[in-house]
């Protein structure tokens, strides 16, 4: 077995063909700095022609030539293994990209052979007779009237719509480019006419799903990895999306049984906030959603969030709390299945009633919605989900009795795994993500910082106690669980969440401020406004210099956010009035007396934003888990969604940064004391009293069965209102011994105060020598 380098950290860096092997291999000194313990690649794999990011991967699966090809990866990997550090790759199991069909040789051939293709397995592909297309393969791409006019056939007989090319079956061409049209396998449907004949990544026609419950699928989509593998080139996969999977339990125990024991294993997993991983799945955790939202709920105050719900309907005209929320919540996913997939839902349903000739499809339709809209979770198929779906299912048809049939019929057939469970599992998480994620969480504004991947909007903050629990519970139960702070799917980047959390502690401050902008600067509608006006405010340049950059990546933002919501203007349906409109709203914002005041509000609250910032980076360097540095946030930033998270990094900036600082710091002191934080390790909650008690967040890390622990970390939340004679009145009690600060080095023994504690940095790392040598 090879030696592996144990998980400190991970350091996630987005590949392109503007920053390949090469490039990667320029900053590995910089990443062995920092301490960093695996470099965590975006995917690797040869993309679509043009991608940025490399999920729309085409086969035959192989090392993309773009970013350097084998002999690339090769010498990154030599060069990585010469400072100490692992190499973890993303792998996209679940979908391939279709866009440009020729690109894809196993999709084209589909088409062109329809069934009988060699490659029909491959795909999650409908041709039955009641599939709304004659048994052809749907492919929505037509205009709304579903013109095929514009259809041309070219010399090599291949099938043209304006851009889009397809290929055509053997012996079908001749007589008018729809003659040859209606030979083929496929057939041109409306883009919005609800049919489409394969299962897609969520709604990206452009994404088409895989079978990787068939085992000659997952042999042809592996082998490359089991390349990888042969040759040791990876320590271990990121599996993205496993919750689209016809199986996952079932593909992550064959993938596991591939990589070995030895190597990292984890996934995507998106958890609701009342929700655990599946304990007997064989990984070694998530990518970190659960934490992120953890550690920014502890750093959200209670009051503020109640506070924010009046602003927010005074602001927008419509309610923002907690049980609107919930409610919307439900309304989007029943909306966005009848709206967004159609195909999916009758699919669903077909597959659930075909055992049963006697049973009400349409009743099972209503059920399976309200099913879907009440569940929670992505899926619920597995085994310590299941009470949960039978639970929600009785609970349905007290609520609707005229349902009670249908849904005994659903929590029948999905006892046991088969169709009928894998697609209600498949189209629950489709349908959640699109909701909730990428709808809802656009369409209302409480707390932006909340709406989050993974994020719990309806309830924002944690109790000190809850979150000292739940790490307790995580340092024993998944200890080597990723933790995330910025990824490249965060709706904002961590420091920027952290700016606009902080609205939740000057309420009356930010109500203020919206009443002024109002009344100077009126949005074109005031919830999209309510909405953009936070993440002005999480992206404000401290300095209060907006440049041109930045109001235009803002511009950006707001064009894709108000088209997410769908509220004023869609990505079918632009309103262009209305997003000029935006567009000036907010040159209007960055310049002149609008600034003024943003700048104002940012200004006041700056220093305990550098304070919580850090406190929040410390806090996932050194809690349990494995800390997962993204790409640029070893230095404050102001990424929002993507492309803006995409960005290029200037990795020459200083490292005498405070950020740079304390994750340097915080690494070297976890290598030093490893089994305090690897699977022996533990988590400690430290008790603080005084004034400040409830500011304060402290937790030892130790060593199972070991009295005291060998790191302790002191930070404070709430820094806005943390006065330093409330600082100075609350005390810790710290265990025998001097203990010393990492940052500082200053020494501190028993009994010492919070003010005393943070008087040089607003994060502490205490560690104590062993008692041999003291």
């Amino acid at each position: 077995m090879t030696n592996r380098p144990e998980p400190v950290a991970t350091y996630r860096v987005q590949l392109s063909p503007e920053f390949g092997f090469v490039d990667v291999i320029g900053i590995l000194g910089h990443l062995a700095d920092l301490g960093v313990s695996h470099l965590y690649l975006s995917p690797i794999g040869t993309a679509m022609p043009g991608s940025t990011h490399g999920y729309d991967w085409v086969p035959p699966p192989q090392v993309s030539p773009d970013l350097g090809g084998h002999d690339g990866l090769h010498a990154l990997r030599a060069a990585a293994r010469a400072l100490g550090i692992g190499i973890l790759i993303d792998i996209v199991p679940n979908h391939t990209g279709v866009a440009l069909v020729l690109h894809n040789p196993w999709f084209a051939d589909l088409l062109r052979h329809g069934p009988g293709s060699r490659f029909a397995r491959y795909f999650d592909a409908d041709f039955s007779s009641d599939n709304g297309s004659d048994g052809r393969l749907a492919l929505p791409i037509l205009a709304s009237d579903g013109d095929l006019s514009p259809l041309t056939v070219d010399p090599h007989g291949i099938l043209h719509y304006y851009d889009h090319e397809f290929p055509t079956a053997p012996g079908t061409l001749g007589g008018t480019a729809i003659d040859v049209h209606e030979r083929q396998h496929y057939r041109l449907v409306p883009w919005d006419s609800g049919i489409i004949g394969y299962r897609r990544f969520f709604t990206v026609n452009e994404l088409a799903g895989l079978r990787q419950e068939d085992d000659s699928v997952y042999d042809a989509t592996h082998a490359w990895i089991r390349e990888l593998l042969d040759a040791d080139l990876i320590d271990g996969v990121r599996v993205d999306h496993p919750d689209g999977l016809w199986d996952p339990m079932a593909y992550l125990e064959r993938l596991r049984g591939d990589i070995g024991t030895d190597r990292l294993l984890y996934i995507e997993k998106i958890l609701a906030a009342d929700e655990s991983l599946e304990p007997t799945l064989p990984v070694d955790g998530t990518t970190g959603y659960d934490q992120l939202r953890m550690i920014d709920a502890v750093f959200t105050a209670p009051p503020g969030v109640a506070e924010l719900s009046e602003i927010h309907e005074h602001a927008t005209g419509v309610p923002g709390d907690t049980h609107w929320l919930h409610d919307a919540q439900r309304h989007r996913k029943l909306t966005t299945l009848a709206e967004q997939f159609p195909a999916e839902h009758r699919r669903l349903v077909r597959a659930l009633t075909h055992s049963d000739p006697t049973a009400d499809s349409a009743g099972v339709a209503d059920a399976v919605a309200e099913l879907i809209a009440d569940l929670g979770v992505y899926r619920a198929d597995y085994p310590s989900l299941r009470p949960r779906l039978v639970r929600i299912a009785g609970q349905i048809a007290q609520r609707r009795p005229d349902l009670r049939n249908a849904l005994a019929l659903i929590v029948r057939a999905t006892s046991t795994p088969g169709a009928p469970t894998s697609r209600l599992a498949q189209t629950c998480g489709a349908v959640t993500a699109k909701s909730v994620e990428d709808s809802l969480f656009y369409r209302t504004a409480r707390l932006v910082s909340a709406q989050e991947v993974g994020g719990d909007p309806a309830d924002p903050a944690v109790s000190l106690p809850t979150f000292h629990q739940h790490n307790v519970v995580r340092a024993g139960e998944w200890p080597r669980s990723m933790t995330a702070s910025s990824t490249h799917d965060t709706k904002r980047g961590e420091d920027v969440r952290a700016r606009i959390a902080l609205l939740t502690q000057v309420p009356e401050r930010w109500s203020m401020l919206v009443r002024r902008i109002w009344g100077i600067a009126p949005p074109p509608d005031r919830l999209t406004g309510y909405f953009l006006l936070q993440n002005v405010i999480g992206v404000w340049p401290v300095d209060g210099r907006v440049t041109a950059d930045l109001q235009n990546r803002l511009c950006a933002y707001a064009r894709k956010a108000a088209r997410e919501s769908g509220l004023q203007t869609t990505w079918t349906e632009v309103d262009e009035a209305f997003e000029t409109a935006l567009d000036e709203w907010i040159v209007t914002l960055t310049t002149g007396p609008a600034a003024e005041l943003i700048g104002g509000l940012v200004h006041r609250i700056a220093p305990a934003w550098r304070q919580e910032s850090l406190a929040r980076k410390a806090i996932a360097l050194l809690g349990p888990g494995v800390p997962d540095i993204y790409q640029g946030t070893e230095w404050f930033e102001d990424s929002l969604v993507d492309p803006d998270n995409r960005r290029a990094v200037d990795f020459q900036r200083s490292t005498a940064h405070p950020k740079t600082r304390l994750v340097g710091t915080a690494l070297q002191v976890r290598r030093r004391h490893l089994p305090a934080f690897d699977p022996g390790g533990d988590y400690r909650p430290i008790p603080a009293d005084g004034p400040a008690g409830d500011h304060t967040i402290a937790f030892g890390r130790g060593v199972v069965g070991e009295d005291d622990p060998r790191v302790i970390v002191v930070t404070a939340r709430f820094t806005h209102s943390l006065h330093a004679e409330r600082a100075a009145a609350t005390t810790l009690t710290l265990p025998t011994g001097t203990w010393t600060d990492a940052l500082s080095g200053a020494d501190h023994r028993g009994l010492v105060d919070l003010g005393t504690l943070r008087a040089e940095n607003p994060v502490v790392i205490l560690t104590r020598e062993p008692a041999s040598t003291r």
